[in-house]
């Protein structure tokens, strides 16, 4: 018995240490890759291995905090360390203890939260500020069960598509003639360097903005900021009153490209939505600049 744990032990030690080996090697390549102009299908690929390599190191540091009776902290849910860099001084702020007091708070009380903690950062995590290219920002998860991933508009594979990422997909399709996809999947936009942000990271299931208005605006706000005046040419896509009003928040604005429409949703999408041809209008400014165009075929 006691052999058996001890090459238990070192089994478990081994796949640790070729995991974070594999991890290791990823990063290296990822950051190669992008001095290119165009990202191949590999290097693609190679980055979304990259970032689910960082949501399951989260996600393990999540299960071994719980295993032990408690809950995470949120700055131990950002693992990308350039944006724990850029907002540091956001943790130690009162709105963000305030934050944390009440999503712990939601945790212990057993309330059912969208996304799963290892998710909430997914955005940041899957996207460092120095790779950002393109911003499209969301408002709140989905709050129905599954669909919840960390990153705004997306769901997982196996998820019915939301209406309004189905209209996305219509767009695309008449801007870039790509195929309409069968999933909601958005991984591969993220790990190109597109940041999809929502405006509040959690949400309790069934309960649509339950928690907006308890410090995420604020976190999510400095976000923004950081991207616009640390960095140049990025592309905001505002797509909505609610995203356009979020606006105001870019700084060094001529030195980015806003592109501003009616909202994606069943509601509003054909009051200029469809026709905006923000897709290659991004990819046009992106390749103008020097930098690689987005492969929106997901």
């Amino acid at each position: 018995m006691a052999q058996k744990t001890m090459d238990s032990f070192f089994s478990a030690a081994g796949r640790s240490k070729k995991r974070k080996l594999e991890d290791e090697n990823l990063s290296e390549q990822v950051g190669d890759d992008e001095s290119s102009k165009q990202l191949t299908r590999a290097e693609v690929n190679r980055a979304v291995a990259l970032m689910l390599s960082k949501t399951r190191k989260v996600r393990e540091l999540v299960m071994e905090v719980r295993a032990k009776g408690d809950q995470p902290k949120l700055k131990e849910l950002l693992a990308e360390p350039d944006w724990l860099e850029s907002l540091e001084k956001q943790f130690s702020r009162e709105y963000f203890l305030s934050l944390e007091r009440f999503v712990q708070s939601e945790w212990r009380a057993n309330a059912k939260i969208f996304p799963e903690a290892w998710n909430i950062f997914r955005a940041l995590n899957a996207c460092p500020p120095s790779k950002v290219k393109v911003v499209i920002l969301g408002q709140d998860p989905y709050h129905n069960v599954g669909q919840a991933m960390g990153l705004s508009f997306s769901v997982p594979n196996g998820v019915q598509v939301p209406m309004s990422l189905r209209n996305i997909y219509k767009e695309l399709h008449a801007d870039c003639g790509l195929r309409m996809p069968s999933h909601g999947n958005l991984e591969k936009w993220a790990a190109q360097g597109v940041l999809l942000l929502n405006s509040v990271l959690t949400v309790r299931a069934h309960a649509a903005g339950s928690h907006s208005k308890r410090g995420w605006e604020a976190f999510t706000e400095e976000v923004i900021r950081t991207v616009s005046s640390h960095h140049e040419n990025v592309v905001f896509l505002l797509w909505g009153r609610w995203a356009q009003d979020r606006g105001r928040l870019i700084k060094n604005a001529n030195k980015h490209c806003i592109l501003k429409c009616p909202h994606p949703s069943g509601l509003s999408a054909h009051r200029g939505f469809f026709g905006c041809k923000h897709f290659s209008k991004a990819n046009a400014y992106l390749e103008e600049k020097g930098k690689s165009a987005i492969e929106w075929q997901v």
